[in-house]
């Protein structure tokens, strides 16, 4: 009887605590289906009466499916790099042995110390002297080749596994790249789906630097077109909420599917 009032407690902060997360989602999927007398006319938590599509058929009129498309696409490709050259970058400063590794893994994994602002106009910079402004090239390429919290974890991962097995496998005639791919890899597949899910969030929502590098409608990526939406129209915020809930969509339906690796990739990364 006394664990009662305790497990009550527990209930009514964890219900609390899953009303406030989703309140704003609720926000924005209500807010979508109303239209532009409604969302004055009526309570912000209340549903529209009737609901109507209009807000999401002038997105779909006004091509911004195509910007889901782009943002689709550079996360596709971010995460395909994300897990190559991370993967070959980790496996180096794990099990490769040169001089100055621990030296170099360490500069490189200071880095993260750093803000990703501060690097913004450096890298406009580059890419403007490149001549790859506005480009797919420079959109991709800074995130393409590696991020030092990926190497970090597949590095640490990687050194949990033993040592023994890759000796065996030597002993049998295999190289490096044999011992990665049949090996190490395999063993590695809740860091490998840790670091996906990670890249994946993190691109679908990045919005700084595509907002700075890119202008035009061919690169224009989602959460860019609902930032413009509000210089476009004014305060149109039905129609902006509209969009924020077709840019949502694919991360709930990630999630949906997907939980129980999304679960495994937070205690892996609580435990790293």
């Amino acid at each position: 009887m006394r664990t009662i009032p305790k497990k009550s407690l527990i209930y009514v902060a964890l219900v609390v605590g899953a009303a406030l997360t989703l309140f704003p989602y609720l926000l924005v999927a209500l807010t979508a289906f109303k239209d532009r007398g409604q969302l004055f006319s009526t309570a912000p938590w209340l549903p529209a009466f009737p609901p109507t599509t209009s807000n999401i058929d002038k997105l779909i009129d006004s091509g911004f499916l195509t910007y889901v498309g782009n943002t689709a696409l550079m996360t596709t490709v971010l995460t395909l790099g994300q897990l190559v050259f991370t993967t070959f970058a980790a496996y180096a400063f794990a099990r490769m042995k040169f001089k100055g590794r621990e030296f170099l893994f360490w500069c490189y994994l200071a880095t993260m110390m750093v803000p990703n602002a501060v690097t913004m106009i450096p890298l406009f910079l580059i890419m403007r002297e490149m001549e790859l402004v506005n480009t797919w090239f420079g959109l991709l390429a800074p995130y393409l080749l590696g991020t030092p919290y990926g190497i970090f974890l597949m590095r640490q991962f990687f050194r949990t596994i033993p040592a023994d097995l890759e000796d065996a496998a030597r002993i049998d005639g295999a190289g490096p790249l044999t011992v990665l791919w049949r090996i190490l890899l395999p063993l590695s597949r809740p860091a490998l789906g840790t670091l996906a899910i990670i890249t994946i969030v993190t691109t679908w929502n990045n919005f700084l630097w595509p907002l700075i590098i890119t202008s035009s409608d061919d690169t224009k990526v989602a959460t860019v077109a609902i930032a413009t939406l509000k210089q476009n129209i004014g305060s149109d915020y039905n129609l902006m909420m509209a969009g924020s809930l077709i840019a949502l969509l694919p991360m709930v339906l990630i999630f949906l599917f997907f939980q129980r690796f999304i679960v495994r990739s937070v205690v892996l990364t609580g435990l790293k």
